[in-house]
């Protein structure tokens, strides 16, 4: 629940924002995080010291279902001779720490990031004669607060958010989200540590598809360049009806050769996913998989999450040599602090500690594995494939149902456990897969139905050897389950419904 009020109006747990001569005696009772980002924000916009705010009735740290404490809203005149409308500016206050008393995120000194290390914007454009802000996207940013605090995960600029709905309920086609950095907002040092601001982006499904495909950073650089679809500021205009690419044929060439340069950006997802080692009988108690012994699943340790999280970080490095990080023996404490190419705690969370102690946990060499995708994360199979395994890289899949992951890596990729001699071996829950060229050429082949029917029909009339058509369709129907296996590779591979994954056992 929130209600609407103005910045200024007294609430019951938060004072009026403060003016640059606040008494002291006031300003030390705002909160001082608070207080930090409200300086941002008169900064830019001096002439509004109370903006309308979308207010938590009750706080997230008082047992309400809204992580965001507030949401403020600024009225912004863009710049129309540089082709900026003018829009709605929306600001988030509650992912960093306002408070400073661990009642919501754990102080851990200055030098860091303050709570999740990030803000949420979104800037909306104003429709002729409106007067008054929508609200809508405040639920929106709470929305993937939620995400953010019951996962974890945290966001960079790049990532991407499949919504598959229209971001205001409407029948617009702005149905997924990509982040930037805010063009306007300064990173602010706060007393808790240093907050950015994440810019929410709303995009086509064909968008989205090209932002996977290729890279988030390509995608939103294009959007920059076509005023209707973004501009220089990526304005989102829910009334669009075409995609950059209708607007602008010639953009394609360009997402296809970025593709063809340089593979996909994107390193992993989370997704509903799991693995079985066929190594093995089920009631093999010594046995470490993904799935349930008992009723109590088996857990990735510290170490190996750390390890995924710098697999994922690294994979958003497109410069560097494609490497597996080492376990480290002593895990760090703190985040790191060059964030930006980072996935802080994408894959860490409190109830990744492990069951078994991670010494005790020993590499094994499997002889047979069975994957297991819903429809949605098994349709990224040929980006994997093509986009990464092709482009000497490697993927994960992180499970968000249980917590495991599979991380597939070419020949070129040094440091993984899984070998061409062994190509199956799992650490505890985490599964590395090993696949050659020429294996994964077949599985290309094998698995050709998994991609969109236009997909294939453009792809045939390529040139042989090329690789990284973007999927501008949507996700291919089919009955499931569905299998693919290869016998020869004591592999299998199966597409089933959701609800496979939302059971304790897979």
């Amino acid at each position: 629940m929130a209600e609407l009020r103005p910045s200024g109006a007294p609430g019951p747990t938060a004072p009026p924002a403060p003016g640059p001569t606040a008494p002291p005696a006031f300003a030390s009772l705002f909160p001082p995080g608070l207080h930090a980002i409200y300086g941002e924000c008169r900064r830019l916009y001096p002439d509004q010291p109370n903006p309308l705010q979308v207010t938590a009735i009750v706080k997230y740290w008082l047992g309400g279902p809204d992580p965001l404490d507030y949401v403020s809203m600024y009225r912004n005149v863009g710049s129309p001779s540089a082709n900026i409308p003018e829009h709605w500016h929306y600001i988030s206050f509650g992912l960093s720490d306002l408070y400073g008393d661990n009642r919501v995120h754990e102080f851990t000194g200055t030098d860091g990031p303050s709570g999740f290390g990030f803000e949420l914007t979104f800037r909306l454009k104003r429709e002729t004669g409106e007067s008054a802000p929508p609200t809508w996207p405040a639920e929106l940013m709470q929305g993937l607060a939620r995400y953010v605090f019951q996962s974890e995960n945290t966001f960079c600029s790049g990532d991407h958010v499949s919504w598959h709905s229209p971001l205001d309920n409407s029948e617009s086609r702005i149905q997924h989200m990509l982040l930037t950095e805010d063009p306007q907002m300064q990173p602010v040092q706060t007393p808790f540590g240093v907050v950015t601001f994440l810019q929410i982006v709303g995009v086509c499904t064909e968008e989205l598809h090209s932002a996977q495909q290729w890279n988030g950073q390509g995608i939103l650089e294009l959007l920059r360049t076509v005023p209707v679809a973004g501009g220089p500021w990526l304005i989102t205009d829910m009334r669009r009806g075409e995609t950059i690419f209708e607007i602008d044929p010639h953009l394609q060439e360009r997402v296809d050769k970025g593709i063809e340069t340089d593979g996909s950006n994107l390193s992993g997802v989370s997704a509903k996913c799991a693995w079985d080692d066929l190594s093995r009988p089920p009631e093999d108690d010594e046995d470490s998989r993904s799935i349930c012994i008992g009723t109590q699943p088996r857990r990735l340790s510290g170490k190996d999450t750390e390890q995924i999280r710098e697999t994922l970080r690294r994979g958003l490095e497109i410069n560097s040599k494609p490497v597996l990080p080492p376990i480290n023996p002593q895990r760090q404490n703190g985040l790191a602090h060059d964030r930006a190419p980072s996935r802080k705690d994408s894959l860490e969370s409190d109830s990744s500690t492990a069951i078994i102690p991670h010494e005790l946990i020993r590499t094994r060499q499997l002889e047979s594995v069975h994957l297991k995708f819903n429809q949605e994360s098994g349709a990224l199979i040929p980006l994997c494939l093509r986009g990464r395994l092709l482009h000497g890289r490697h993927f994960t899949y992180k499970s968000i149902t249980g917590d495991m992951a599979i991380t597939f890596v070419s020949t070129g990729v040094e440091g993984a456990f899984a070998t061409e001699e062994h190509p199956y071996a799992a650490h505890g829950p985490w599964l590395q897969i090993l696949l050659t060229e020429e294996f994964v050429e077949k599985m290309l082949e094998d698995l050709e139905d998994l991609t969109s029917p236009e997909e294939q029909r453009e792809r045939r009339g390529r040139q042989p050897g090329r690789v990284g058509l973007v999927c501008l369709q949507p996700q291919p129907q089919f009955k499931l389950p569905k299998e693919y296996s290869w016998p020869e590779k004591k592999l299998k591979v199966s597409i089933l419904p959701d609800v496979v994954f939302d059971s304790p056992l897979h």
